[in-house]
C-alpha cells in the first residue's frame, strides 16, 4: 500500500518567510500509524510537526491533534499549534471563530479571529503546574551545561519546572549580551533531562524598560532532538506563569506582553503571552500571533509487508 502525504510548512509568531519557527503540518492524518507520523516528522525534519484528524463521532472536541518531533512524540506544541491552525483557517477560508483540539496536555480550545486584516491564533494551553524550585546542585548541574557562569543568574528567582502541559525549565538571567552568546553542552543537557524529567530549559532576560518586549529567550531541547528551538510556546507560556507567580507581572486578573525570541538563530518571532491569574495565583496561560505559509512537502509512505518506507517526492 502506498500513500502521498502532504505536508504544508508554516513560519509561527511572524510575518516573514524564514523567521519565527518552523512547523510542519499534515491536515489530514487520518489512518496513520505512530510510526508513519513519526517517520513524516523525520523527515520534514523542523522542531515539530503537526498531525490533525476529524474527532470521532460524538467527542466534546473537535479535532484529534499530534505533535512529533524528528525524533519523539510530545504531548503539546505552541508554534505548531499556531501554525497548524493559521493554515487550516486560510485553507477553510476561516477569519474567526473557535476549535478544540485533544492534545497530549487535554482538549484545548484555538482562537481564530482577524486583526487588522491578519489572522492571528491564539492557543489557550493546559493546566499550570510548578515543581518545587531545584536544590543547589541541580541548579549549578542546569547553570554549568547552559554556559552560564555564577553572576548570570538574576537575582531573587530560582530555577525552576513550569508546565502548560509540556514542562520547561526556567532559568532568568540577567543580560541579554549573555543570553546571545549561550553555546551550551548539549550532552550535558540530554544527561540532565534524563535526571531530571525535563526536556527543554528555557533561558530568559527581563529587559529595560523601553523595549516593546518584556522578555528575550532561548530554548534548548537537546533530549528530543531539538537542540534549540526558535520561538516556542511552550517556553514563553510556562514563563508567563513563572513571571506571574513571582510578582514580576502586575497584580492584576489578565495581563498580556510581548517575548522575543529566535535572534540568536537569525529567525527573530514575537509572541504575545496572555495570563489570568485569582488569588491563589496564574491558573490560565494563552499564547498567540500570526504565521506564514512557507511551502509544501509530499512524502511517499509504503508498507511492504509491515516494512514502512517513506521518502520525500
Amino acid at each position: 500500500m502506498t500513500r502521498t502525504i502532504t505536508v504544508c510548512l508554516a513560519d509561527a509568531f511572524t510575518t516573514q518567510p524564514g523567521r519565527g519557527n518552523r512547523a510542519g503540518v499534515v491536515l489530514n492524518a487520518s489512518g496513520l500509524s505512530d510510526e508513519a507520523m513519526q517517520a513524516v516528522a523525520a523527515l520534514v525534519g523542523v522542531s515539530e510537526t503537526a498531525f490533525l484528524s476529524p474527532a470521532p463521532d460524538g467527542a466534546d472536541f473537535d479535532l484529534v491533534q499530534r505533535y512529533f518531533t524528528p525524533e519523539v512524540e510530545v504531548p503539546t506544541c505552541g508554534h505548531a499549534t499556531i501554525g497548524s491552525h493559521f493554515v487550516r483557517a486560510r485553507t477553510l477560508g476561516m477569519t474567526h471563530g473557535r476549535v478544540r483540539i485533544r492534545t497530549g496536555a487535554g482538549v484545548l480550545p484555538i482562537d481564530i479571529e482577524t486583526v487588522d486584516g491578519a489572522l492571528k491564533v491564539t492557543m489557550t494551553q493546559g493546566a499550570v503546574t510548578f515543581t518545587p524550585p531545584y536544590g543547589a546542585r541541580t541548579r549549578e548541574a542546569i547553570l554549568a551545561a547552559l554556559g552560564l557562569g555564577p553572576d548570570d543568574p538574576a537575582e531573587g528567582l530560582p530555577v525552576q519546572e513550569v508546565s502548560t502541559g509540556h514542562s520547561k525549565v526556567m532559568v532568568p538571567i540577567r543580560s541579554v549580551a549573555v543570553l546571545d552568546r549561550l553555546e551550551p553542552d548539549m550532552a550535558a543537557l540530554r544527561a540532565l533531562s534524563r535526571e531530571i524529567g525535563c526536556n527543554g530549559y528555557f533561558v530568559f532576560v527581563l529587559n529595560d524598560a523601553g523595549d516593546d518586549c518584556l522578555t528575550s529567550g532561548r530554548m534548548f531541547a537537546p533530549a528530543v532532538g531539538i537542540d534549540e528551538d526558535p520561538v516556542t510556546g511552550n517556553g514563553n507560556g510556562p514563563c508567563g506563569a513563572y513571571l506571574s507567580r513571582y510578582g514580576v507581572l502586575p497584580d492584576r486578573p489578565v495581563f498580556g506582553y510581548l517575548g522575543r525570541q529566535g535572534v540568536a538563530m537569525g529567525r527573530e518571532g514575537l509572541i504575545e503571552v496572555t495570563v489570568t491569574r485569582d488569588e491563589k495565583g496564574p491558573y490560565k496561560v494563552q499564547v498567540g500571533g500570526t504565521a506564514v505559509e512557507a511551502g509544501r512537502m509530499e512524502i511517499e509512505l509504503s508498507d511492504n509487508d509491515g516494512r514502512l518506507a517513506a521518502h520525500i517526492l
